[in-house]
């Protein structure tokens, strides 16, 4: 199936217009989510909408409300929300031009991919492209979409560009005030020089393939598992933990980096991990 477009429209650049459209570049992945069921009846949980001292309610009765005290809530129609909400605009318009590392990592939120519309948005495209690539510059605008405003950057990616949705600055927690209590001190020479020398010993090009998540893998082997047994007792997977997880607290700094850095990677086990049921 054809991936479908996630916003339409045009990029403007002063005088020149791009026609242009995004599509998500992530997607949810493996993950797993679970119903609610009765066991006995191995039927799956509904909820009803109820109100303390009153019991069960129509939908047609519920409003929304934003609550500004405790038990006080302000209510509002649909259409009244409706009203205010942003129009959606067809034209993101580039606004400002940052360098890239100025843009701290906690405002991004989410990628998307940009591609011209047709043949005919395809030279201005590369042309705005290449123009972000020389100056080595991010673009900001803000996208309307939905009902609401997203502010957004644009940077070159490959033969395209990359656009990516960032908070607002009254989303974002600053890191000083959970920092506090942190000590200023430098480390010593010798363990800063192992600390580092571990670093270099493990670094190399970042590859997302590389890693997986084991929880969710073993979540679909033991889903599989029970469907084959069609049985409803436990199955308790007994995972190995991390050598030295029991430890607690590292007593020797010093003794603990010089075993690290003079470990070899251990090889892979092949086979599967060892398995007891209960």
């Amino acid at each position: 199936m054809a991936a479908r477009a996630y916003w339409q429209g045009q990029i403007r650049l002063a005088l020149v217009s791009i026609p242009v459209e995004i599509y998500s570049a992530s997607k949810s992945g493996a993950k797993i989510s679970f119903n609610q069921i009765h066991e006995p009846s191995g039927k799956r949980i509904s909820y009803e909408k109820v109100v303390p001292g009153i019991g069960p309610v129509d939908r047609d009765e519920i409003i929304k409300g934003y609550e500004i005290s405790k038990g006080e809530y302000v209510l509002l129609e649909d259409e009244e929300i409706e009203a205010v909400k942003i129009e959606s605009r067809k034209t993101l318009e580039l606004v400002q031009f940052v360098e890239s590392c100025e843009i701290d990592p906690l405002y991004f939120e989410k990628p998307y991919y940009v591609v011209p519309k047709d043949d005919l948005a395809e030279e201005a495209f590369i042309v705005l492209r290449e123009a972000l690539r020389k100056a080595k510059k991010v673009a900001l605008g803000q996208l309307s979409v939905r009902g609401s405003e997203k502010l957004v950057a644009l940077k070159p990616c490959g033969k395209g560009l990359l656009l990516e949705t960032l908070r607002y600055a009254d989303e974002v927690r600053k890191g000083q005030t959970f920092f506090d209590e942190i000590d200023e001190a430098k480390p010593k020479k010798e363990l800063l020089d192992l600390a580092t020398t571990l670093i270099e010993d493990k670094s190399a090009p970042f590859d997302a393939s590389e890693f997986e998540d084991r929880y969710v893998d073993a979540l679909k082997k033991l889903i599989d598992k029970k469907a084959k047994s069609k049985s409803n007792k436990a199955v308790i997977e007994n995972v190995d933990a991390p050598e030295g997880s029991e430890g607690g607290n590292v007593i020797d700094l010093m003794a603990a980096l010089k075993k690290s850095v003079g470990e070899k990677p251990a090889a892979k086990k092949s086979g599967s991990t060892r398995k007891k049921s209960a």
